[in-house]
């Protein structure tokens, strides 16, 4: 049997406050990404899709190319691995 705190004392006021829900307390160490992280991550993933899409198109000199096509693939990859870090 579980005790419970007498009407009118601080612990049963407290209970009552918090709800009876518990919550953990917070993190000492709180992981924030720079403001800068997210539009880099975007910029990064176009530049290695329009590669891509431009390579296609035959826009790039020298295009269509497979080293056009790989690089666009390794840049996209980049960007996906440092969306990874992002908290």
């Amino acid at each position: 049997m579980a005790r419970t705190a007498a009407k009118g004392t601080a612990a049963a006021s407290k209970r009552r406050r918090q709800g009876g829900r518990y919550t953990p307390p917070t993190p000492r160490q709180v992981r924030v990404s720079p403001k800068w992280l997210a539009p880099l991550i975007g910029l990064i993933l176009l530049i290695g899709v329009s590669m891509i899409i431009l390579n296609y198109f035959d826009v790039l000199p020298a295009s269509p190319t497979n080293w056009y096509l790989l690089g666009g693939i390794v840049i996209f990859a980049g960007g996906f691995g440092l969306a990874t870090q992002w908290h």
